[in-house]
């Protein structure tokens, strides 16, 4: 399979970065929809394998979401085996119900579906890695759309090149590419991209997004979305940074609490990060603690005025009490007195 033109050797180019990090007989599988970035991403794995002695291969996760769903997870498949990829499976996705909206659901549950369909798939090989074709375009809608929630570093800091989940690493090689070069790619193996009609429902935030970064650089000029990547390259370094000094910083558990002074004396970027993880080790959900309850936690520190405790994702409540910061399980009943008819109290619950 041949590169001749520049936006082949570009994808080969991001692809070929990962593969010389594996060992020989190792795993790597794409992540394939059938659109163009991940078609692409899917070409230039088909040319790089052979010359590191990497087996090649795809998995097409089918979410059920539309009535031509199955049809186009095949399609996908057909143009992979025409890529000489192998192997090559398709794989069917449960997404669940859930209040983050549609969209996270079926993240979450593609992530799982390919994490698990790898690790079986890897089992004969020394290491399996999975690749995602997200592109410098996503990139930069992923910042716009943090910028538009009011989110910290961590979400402005965009998608980071390596991810590990379950057990499986995902790489992104294609992130410093913009997307009219996975459309060249594409057109130059002769790889028909599918349209996924999600991309232009504007129900979708993502969506929206992605049509607000296009008018900006109408008004603004060319390179908005290269910035933001790279506004995003920065920022992911300050966050890691950030992270690594507030999980140093994390007091042990203590069932007595956690004096206010030690949290006092943090520095505030510092702090927030350091409250966080107090409650995802007190058992809130990572994705249900919002900056909103950290601000409130952190109030019982830098604002104490003899508030009661407040409660948070998880059941849990956070309260300051005798120069300590404790978080407890909410009680699930309320402990009452009755008096009989003997005069004698007991004690009851509801």
């Amino acid at each position: 399979m041949g590169a001749g033109h520049p936006a082949q050797a570009h994808c080969r180019r991001g692809v070929r970065a990962v593969l010389e990090g594996l060992p020989p007989g190792s795993l790597a599988l794409a992540a394939v929809s059938g659109g163009t970035d991940s078609l692409a991403l899917a070409g230039a794995l088909a040319a790089e394998g052979a010359p590191h002695d990497v087996t090649v291969g795809a998995i097409i996760v089918d979410h059920g979401l539309q009535p031509d769903s199955a049809e186009t997870a095949l399609l996908a498949a057909q143009q992979c085996g025409d890529l000489l990829l192998a192997p090559v499976a398709i794989v069917q996705a449960v997404v669940a119900a859930s209040g983050d909206g549609l969209e996270a659901a079926a993240r979450e549950a593609r992530y799982s579906a390919l994490a698990e369909t790898a690790a079986a798939m890897g089992e004969e090989h020394p290491a399996h890695v999975v690749l995602l074709g997200h592109t410098r375009d996503d990139q930069a809608e992923q910042v716009l759309l943090g910028l538009a929630r009011g989110s910290g570093a961590r979400s402005l800091a965009g998608m980071p090149a390596l991810v590990v989940r379950e057990g499986t690493p995902f790489v992104r090689p294609l992130l410093h590419l913009p997307r009219d070069t996975t459309e060249q790619a594409c057109a130059a193996w002769g790889l028909v991209p599918w349209e996924d009609p999600m991309n232009s429902d504007r129900a979708y935030a993502r969506v929206r997004v992605r049509q607000a970064l296009a008018m900006l650089e109408d008004d603004l000029g060319p390179g908005l979305g290269e910035a933001l990547a790279r506004s995003a390259d920065l920022l992911r370094d300050d966050a890691d940074l950030l992270d690594d000094l507030a999980e140093a910083a994390v007091p042990d558990d203590d069932p007595a609490g956690v004096p206010v002074g030690v949290l006092a004396d943090l520095a505030p970027a510092l702090r927030s990060r350091v409250w966080r993880r107090l409650l995802l080790r007190a058992g809130s959900p990572a994705g249900a603690v919002t900056a909103a309850h950290v601000a409130a936690c952190d109030g019982l520190v830098t604002d104490w005025h003899g508030q009661g405790p407040l409660h948070v994702p998880g059941n849990l409540r956070v309260g300051r009490a005798d120069g300590r910061v404790r978080i407890t399980p909410r009680p699930r009943f309320t402990v009452f007195a009755t008096i009989p008819k003997d005069g004698q109290g007991k004690e009851g619950a509801s």
